[in-house]
């Protein structure tokens, strides 16, 4: 149980056991199906908590320099990286940093592959495929989505793979499940199922919500032995971020006013949807909140919550709690960890929440605290 006593406000707060219960059944999954698995920074870089992360998974997979840093420096190996388009300044140090890199088009492969074989570095480069496979509602997070600009479509590489092509990435899911994955690669097996023989190892990308708690994760292993046994040669790869993060953490906020506007009371809290929650927006989402009836209840008291920052649309609601809400009350928003802080902004210079973790011993742990230096050096 977490002492908020002992929590600043506004924070984000990992839960220690919480992350190390989803951590061993990720490498459950990846120990008896065989596979690998590694963590996407994309969606959680909390790096100071990857001393625990590395007990359990050692590698990682990123998309911009900074990740393939990051992954070298405080994972302790080089990156799995796929980048939607490189350029000639960045290439070296993907090179530096990477042990695996895709590309998103023959035309990048082409461009980049000679500074790999110069390099003298033993770099798998893949390519990635696009199954023109849509299992994802919301276009803003579809891939697979017509016209998207992500991997090559089966129509545009025949039957032979580029000299120097190890491996083949695909990517369409986002938060899915494993029937989602099971319909994906009888897609992919009926379009791509040909070079298969070409290559060494397949990259099944993110998506996989294989820590959420309706996930049939005995349906996952049989779809990757199953996998596995139709192409015994192929070093299977998956990159979920979510699951490692899901369901790990909170951010805590603290109640700054109340506001009435015909009839609509609003909580007015140190944290932002625009700047903190970005995905609560854009997904969209209604987040859950301790204590808090989820829809509201007639005849409780019924606020919308809002945000500090200027953006009029920087709200959500209606959440119903047992007693009125006063200035100074916590609110306790579930499951903040994953595509949060890795979307955070500074907008308006809104108060960034502080990171901490919430360890095994009962104790808080304050990773970083935020504050005017680190706003007036992003904007100049």
């Amino acid at each position: 149980m977490i002492d908020f006593s002992k929590i600043p406000s506004p924070c984000f707060v990992m839960e220690e056991e919480l992350l190390r219960r989803n951590l061993r059944l990720i490498r459950s999954v990846q120990d008896r199906a065989g596979v690998q698995i590694i963590l996407a920074f994309k969606a959680f870089a909390m790096w100071k908590s990857f001393p625990i992360v590395r007990e359990y998974i050692r590698h990682s997979t990123a998309s911009s320099v900074a990740e393939a840093q990051l992954a070298f420096e405080e994972m302790g190996s080089p990156a799995h990286t796929y980048a939607p388009a490189y350029i000639d300044s960045d290439f070296p140090y993907f090179l530096k940093y990477s042990s695996h890199i895709t590309f998103n088009s023959f035309t990048q492969f082409e461009r980049f592959y000679p500074q790999v074989q110069l390099s003298g570095k033993k770099i798998e480069c893949g390519i990635r495929i696009n199954p023109e496979f849509s299992v994802v509602d919301t276009d803003l997070y579809n891939p697979s989505a017509p016209g998207s600009r992500l991997g090559v479509t089966a129509d545009k590489i025949g039957t032979e793979l580029p000299e120097g092509i190890t491996g083949l990435h695909l990517h369409n899911l986002c938060e899915n499940n494993s029937y989602d994955l099971e319909k994906t690669l009888e897609v992919v097996e009926q379009k791509f199922g040909h070079l298969f023989g070409q290559v060494q190892w397949l990259n099944l990308g993110g998506g996989h919500l294989m820590t959420h708690k309706d996930y049939n994760v005995e349906h996952l292993i049989g779809v990757l032995t199953g996998l596995k046994e139709r192409y015994p040669h192929l070093h299977i790869i998956m990159e979920p971020g979510s699951a490692f993060a899901w369901e790990t953490g909170i951010l805590v906020a603290t109640v700054a006013d109340i506001v009435e506007n015909r009839g609509i009371k609003t909580a007015m809290l140190n944290v932002s949807f625009a700047c903190h929650m970005p995905d609560c927006l854009e997904m969209p989402y209604k987040p859950r909140i301790r204590g808090a009836g989820q829809e509201p209840v007639p005849g409780k008291p019924t606020y919308r919550m809002g945000g500090n920052s200027c953006l009029s649309g920087d709200f959500m609601g209606d959440w119903s709690f047992d007693e009125p809400l006063q200035v100074g009350d916590r609110v306790v928003f579930e499951d903040m960890i994953h595509y949060t802080i890795v979307k955070t902004t500074m907008f308006n210079g809104v108060s960034h929440p502080s990171i901490g973790l919430w360890t095994t011993k009962g104790e808080f742990e304050l990773y970083r605290r935020f504050g005017y230096e680190d706003y007036k050096q992003r904007m100049s």
